[in-house]
Order: structure tokens, then sequence, then C-alpha cells
């Protein structure tokens, strides 16, 4: 262990030292075991913005819906200029079918954060999954696209936004640049191969946005139903 990290730890209050330690859990993909140690963290200083920050993360890849949601509540109270809860509360009311405040908190997000294309891409999700103002959902996936050009990610969104639109043709040009930067994605390439007429597209849910994306296990830990958030 170096010298400064040493410091740095010694530094660290026992809030910090806690919600620090409950992160590494968490990137190392035990979320069980991160929300184990985030509550107690948390049952003795609940002003932590952070801690329910991370909390919110790990209730929603945990599928602690109504958790995750006041976990980013307790959040917004403590750090409302902070668009991290208001994206995680964003996805956890898409998730409750809450679309009208999902819609409204990803916006927030944006608003205080503009050049971040998460949020953007959040805002995209939202609609999508409300099944309204898609060439709104379009217009956001590609602002997203637009700040970080290098993401597969929001080129998948961007197709999925094409093809509700019945942009077939685009969808197709955008899901082949999302595989062009992550080639092993299988539910881009099955969206590609549904549009290409060499599959059946699969019977989607009432509140289908947020099930488009799959679950990947990834090593920031998140099961990223539509979106990664940090």
């Amino acid at each position: 262990m170096s010298h400064d990290l040493l410091i740095d730890i010694e530094s660290m209050t026992p809030t910090e030292l806690g919600v620090a330690r409950a992160a590494a859990l968490f990137e190392r993909v035990d979320p069980a075991k991160a929300a184990a140690l985030l509550e107690k963290v948390l049952a003795g200083d609940p002003s932590s913005a952070v801690g329910w920050i991370l909390m919110a993360r790990i209730r929603l890849v945990l599928d602690l819906t109504e958790g995750a949601l006041d976990a980013a509540a307790k959040a917004i109270a403590l750090a409302p200029d902070d668009p991290r809860p208001l994206a995680s509360a964003s996805r956890a009311l898409t998730l409750m079918g809450r679309h009208d405040e999902a819609v409204t908190m990803a916006y927030r997000a944006v608003i205080v954060e503009p050049k971040n294309p998460l949020w953007h891409d959040r805002v995209a999700w939202a609609l999508l999954a409300a099944d309204r103002q898609i060439a709104d959902a379009e217009q956001a996936a590609r602002t997203a696209i637009g700040l970080d050009p290098n993401e597969a990610h929001y080129y998948f969104t961007h197709g999925v936004a094409l093809d509700a639109l019945g942009h077939a043709d685009q969808a197709r040009q955008a899901l082949l640049i999302s595989l062009r930067l992550e080639p092993e994605n299988p539910v881009a390439q099955h969206r590609l191969a549904v549009l290409n007429g060499e599959t059946v597209r699969a019977a989607e849910p009432k509140k289908r946005g947020w099930k488009l994306f799959g679950r990947r296990k990834d090593a920031a830990g998140s099961g990223r139903p539509e979106e990664f958030l940090p």
C-alpha cells in the first residue's frame, strides 16, 4: 500500500471509509454485501449524501426499486444540485411505471449537468418507457452521442428510438455502429437481427423501455437494464 494511500485512508471519517468500502464491494460485483455494509454506515450517519447516492445505485441493481427511490429521495434532499440521485430516482420511477415523474426527474438531471451524456440517455429511456414523445427520445439519444461519440450504448439507445419511430434503415445503421464499438453485446446483436428479418421480434412488456437492454453484469456492478449510472 502506498504512503499516499495510507494518508488518504487515515484522513477519512468513519462514514467516508464505510462508504468507500461499500463502493469497493459494489465494484467487485457484490451488491448484496455492499448494501448490508452501507445500511450500517447510513444508520450511524444518515446525513451522508454520497452514501445515499451509492445506496440508490445498489438497490437498483438488486431490483429493490422502492428502496432505491427512497435512497435517491434522501440524497436529493441532502444534495439537490447533484444530478446522480435525480437520474437514479428517474430510473426507479420508470421501473415503477410512474412515467411522468420519471421524465421530469431525468430532465432535472440534464438541467443540473447538461454536458453529461448519461442524463440525456436517461431522458431517452424515460420517454421510450412512457411510449410517447419518441421524437424527443431520439433527439436526447442523438445529444448523448454528440457528447460522447465513442460509447456504444448511446448508439444502441439511438437505434431503439429510431426503430420506435419506424426508421428501420437508420436504426440499423445506429445498431451497426454500436456493435462496431461493442461487438459482443448480445442484445444489440438480437435487435439488429430482428431489423434484418433474421429472427422474430420478442413480445415486449407494456413498460417496454426499461427491459430492452437486458441485464449485463459488468465491472461497475450495474445491471444496466437500459443505461448505466455513475
